[in-house]
């Protein structure tokens, strides 16, 4: 007992010292200001984390002071969280029945949040059997908006049993189009919108997008119907922002609709160091993973606002942890274990797999950079591995594994690995046994499918940074200054001892990869315009198209998982193999502009274009000439 009120003296003084600075630079409170404290992306960060480097950042414990911090210097503060709070760890495995990430939003104090396109990852019935535990748990919970992403009512198409438990799980949960909430004399009106982009990454949410811009344009007018001044308008928008202004969903949301006071924008996981100020609107965001809690404090003159202070306040391991919501994570730890890591081989939530000493690429670098990647190639790897493990010598093998940079989600941090850390970087989806985490499976391609595979990597990868591979038992090179869809100039298969051969067009080969990616090669198609096609077959070369017929299963009959593959892996080592400690020459950038280099084997496009581009020259050269003789003639 003793103990104690000295540990809670001690925490007490660490918070007030910890108070000294930012109230120095905070300005002072009155009732002329708003403040909102806002956080987004979260993704069941409910832990601290690691980056690639070992530094420590995030954890709802350490977050639960920055936001007591704050609501000392702000009493009237606005706390709201703009979605994607779930999945990303192993606590999104609770996520259905224990409601893990919203229940911790509501100890923490959230007045609203807004679902993202995750939220939807176990379809509408795990969205509705979260919302339903929530409920039943009887915990303060926040407010919940979402406008403009419901499922279909009764009579219209799609209609059914899992619309039903959403509509009956909304209703129970009290989610609004948008939400009034009076802080020191202001009534701030929240509302959500669920982006365009968002709803393409939630292709089995069984929800019915409305257009993000009318649908916020009608909640903005009845806001200002029904709400009193002085009021102040927040969006929470799942849409996100990007440097491309053609693609930046939340910028054209300001721009296109007035009244709009604050965005908190997510879903880009963006961290803006200063607001995009546009069309009377501050746009926000602050970061994903818990990395920071959002401050934007506005002046209020009138009807008018201003920028009167903006911090993104770092969530790290200079905040002390909040011994109450550090009680709450571990009891939620115990249940993952009972519940879910039991069944892979009785794991536990802080297991060390594995000791690492090299540093991997970032998430953000896998984004930014196309090449190849040392950890990408450590996950395809493992998939051969793991099915080698399952099928034993005399299974078929496999000629090659696959993975994309947007099923990665985390990096290896640099030291010891854990359980946990393994699972945050291939967290996402569920299998077709209800279990969470995206199982792998096995289709057989073509020889000259796989190369229109590969010229998506090559082509679509500046467009669509999600889209690039990274292979096992393959190499290819492509030269970016080529014409688009005819960049990859060699593709060959690396044999057991290392040697390489050319891939032949119309022979099968054994692919494995992600469930999730294998989805995706169906879009191959569409992302190329109809000009290159993917078509996953069976062993006999017949077209398949139920892919979840194909998932790999272990020897006693379990979904092999993306996670447990690479876990597994790991765990084999006892310490990274040293050729992860960079690139080996999978994947080879001929940065060249030589014309040999250019024009070198070239595809139907190509030559469709050149024979386009040798047209207009002949145009334009009997163009001269006609003009070249009618001068001479007036000269004559």
């Amino acid at each position: 007992m003793v103990k104690r009120r000295i540990m809670c003296v001690l925490l007490t003084v660490q918070l007030l010292v910890g108070l000294v600075p930012a109230a120095l630079a905070a300005p002072a409170e009155t009732g002329e200001t708003v403040t909102i404290l806002f956080t987004h992306d979260m993704h069941s960060h409910l832990l601290p984390a690691s980056d690639e480097t070992g530094k420590s950042y995030g954890g709802f414990a350490r977050l639960k002071t920055a936001i007591d911090q704050q609501k000392l210097l702000h009493p009237d503060a606005l706390l709201v969280d703009a979605g994607d709070f779930s999945m990303g760890t192993l606590f999104q495995t609770i996520y259905a029945d224990q409601a893990s990430e919203l229940r911790s939003l509501g100890a923490l104090g959230y007045d609203a949040v807004t679902f993202g396109n995750h939220e939807y990852d176990y379809r509408a019935a795990g969205l509705a059997s979260m919302l339903n535990a929530a409920a039943d748990s009887g915990e303060p919970l926040p407010a919940i908006v979402e406008a403009n992403y419901k499922p279909p009512v009764e009579g219209q198409e799609g209609y059914d049993q899992d619309a039903a438990a959403v509509w009956t799980a909304f209703d129970r949960c009290g989610v609004e189009d948008y939400t009034v909430i009076e802080r020191g004399g202001v009534n701030f009106a929240v509302f959500g919108i669920m982006g365009e982009n968002s709803d393409a990454c939630a292709p089995m949410s069984g929800m019915i997008l409305e257009d993000p811009i009318d649908t916020a344009r009608q909640v903005v007018e009845q806001i200002q119907a029904e709400v009193p001044e002085p009021r102040v308008v927040v969006c929470l928008s799942h849409s996100g922002t990007s440097e491309n202004k053609a693609s930046s969903e939340d910028e054209k949301l300001a721009e296109k609709v007035d009244g709009i006071d604050v965005i908190v924008s997510g879903h880009s996981h963006t961290t803006l160091e200063e607001p995009i100020y546009t069309n009377g609107t501050y746009i926000v965001s602050a970061g994903e993973y818990c990395k920071n809690l959002g401050v934007l404090t506005l002046n209020r003159e009138g009807d008018n606002l201003s920028q009167a202070d903006y911090q993104l306040v770092p969530i790290d391991d200079s905040l002390a942890e909040s011994e109450a919501m550090d009680a709450q994570i571990e009891s939620y730890k115990d249940l993952v274990e009972e519940s879910y890591l039991m069944q892979f081989g009785g794991l536990t939530f802080d297991q060390v797999l594995v000791n690492n000493p090299y540093s991997f690429d970032s998430v953000d670098d896998l984004y930014a950079q196309h090449r190849e990647s040392a950890l990408g190639n450590l996950i395809a790897d493992s998939y051969r591995w793991a099915v080698r493990q399952a099928e034993g010598e005399d299974g078929v093998p496999v000629d090659i594994a696959l993975t994309a940079a947007g099923v990665i989600r985390e990096s290896l941090p640099v030291g010891e690995l854990t359980a946990s850390d393994v699972f945050n970087v291939s967290s996402l989806g569920i299998g077709a046994d209800g279990i969470p985490g995206y199982p792998l499976v096995s289709v057989w391609i073509t020889g000259e499918d796989l190369k229109n595979a590969f010229e998506v990597d090559a082509s679509v990868t500046s467009l669509m940074p999600a889209a690039q591979l990274y292979v096992s038992g393959m190499s290819f090179t492509f030269n970016p200054h080529r014409m688009l869809f005819n960049r990859v100039t060699q593709c060959a298969q690396i044999l057991e001892d290392g040697s390489e051969i050319p891939l032949q067009d119309d022979k099968l080969y054994r692919v494995v990869t992600g469930l999730y990616c294998g989805q995706m090669l169906g879009a191959v198609n569409e992302k190329s315009f109809g000009i290159l096609s993917i078509t996953p077959r069976d062993a006999q070369g017949n077209e398949i198209t139920d892919l979840e017929a194909y998932i790999l299963h272990d020897e006693n009959g379990n979904e092999i998982k993306e996670w447990y593959a690479l876990a597994s892996y790991l765990a084999d080592m006892g310490t990274v193999s040293p050729e992860y400690s960079s690139p080996d020459g999978r994947k080879t950038v001929d940065d060249s502009w030589s014309l040999t280099h250019l024009l070198s084997n070239p595809n139907g496009i190509t030559l469709a274009v050149l024979a386009i581009v040798v047209v207009l020259i002949l145009v334009v050269v009997l163009l001269i000439r006609r003009c070249v003789r009618r001068h001479r003639r007036k000269r004559r």
